[in-house]
């Protein structure tokens, strides 16, 4: 009886694994954090395993268009899946918003950011970081605060660009910038941020709806499909609120 259970166990973990697939996929760099969180989640849940490249939204673009394997896209924005949807690069109808984001002005300095964004009219400071606004969609929500508070042009000489908002996460992090554009979900810990900070209101820029899409190397992929199903879970969604997005 023991035989026969073991070898039903052994036999049932076989099938499982067979069924197991691996999935390539590009993630916008705001969202690397709360993806690897629910990559592990998704792993442990269904078997398969998200290998995952994080980097700027324009950037993939420009890779996915020259032939790059990613079966899954996660954008920071709805136009990029969208454009490559209507090129033919992604399957029709898989498209859909995992995650709304939020731009905040951070500097890992208590006092130095004040609730209000004053700070950046005042000018104290050498250097602001932000995103690339030519390829990463926190960079364009950077320059359209500040442009809609018509501060892109005296700011301009002390601007630090980043590839993405990694980086310009990064910069600040350091110390190479006193304060920057970054996503809330960076900085978003146990429901506060440290430092000091600026939710920047929605009104100042386009809203950061940010879309899921199937590539075409994944139409045929189990594990491309479950991942985007199980993003749409509420296990993801409690990971994605966590992290500081809405949906």
């Amino acid at each position: 009886m023991r035989r026969r259970l073991t070898l039903a166990v052994v036999l049932t973990c076989t099938a499982l694994t067979a069924r197991a697939a691996e999935v390539q996929v590009a993630v916008a760099a705001n969202f690397a954090g709360p993806m690897q969180k629910i990559a592990a989640a998704f792993q442990a849940d269904t078997g398969h395993t998200a290998v995952l490249s994080s980097g700027a939204t324009g950037k993939f673009y420009a890779q996915i268009s020259n032939g790059a394997p990613f079966a899954v896209f996660l954008s920071a924005d709805d136009s990029t899946p969208a454009r490559l949807e209507q090129e033919g690069q992604a399957v029709k109808g898989s498209r859909f918003t995992y995650a709304i984001g939020k731009l905040v002005l951070w500097s890992p300095q208590a006092g130095m950011v004040d609730e209000r964004g004053e700070v950046l009219k005042l000018g104290r400071f050498a250097h602001l970081a932000l995103a690339n606004p030519k390829t990463a969609p926190y960079g364009l929500a950077a320059q359209q605060t500040l442009t809609a508070l018509k501060l892109w042009e005296p700011l301009s000489p002390k601007l630090v660009t980043g590839e993405n908002i990694a980086q310009a996460f990064q910069f600040v992090s350091t110390g190479n910038a006193e304060l920057g554009f970054v996503a809330l979900s960076q900085v978003w810990q146990d429901g506060k941020i440290s430092g000091s900070s600026w939710l920047v209101p929605p009104s100042l820029y386009e809203p950061l709806r940010q879309d899921a899409v199937l590539l075409n190397p994944g139409k045929d992929n189990a594990a491309a499909r479950a991942l985007l199903d199980y993003l749409k879970g509420d296990k993801a969604k409690a990971i994605i609120r966590a992290s500081g997005y809405t949906l």
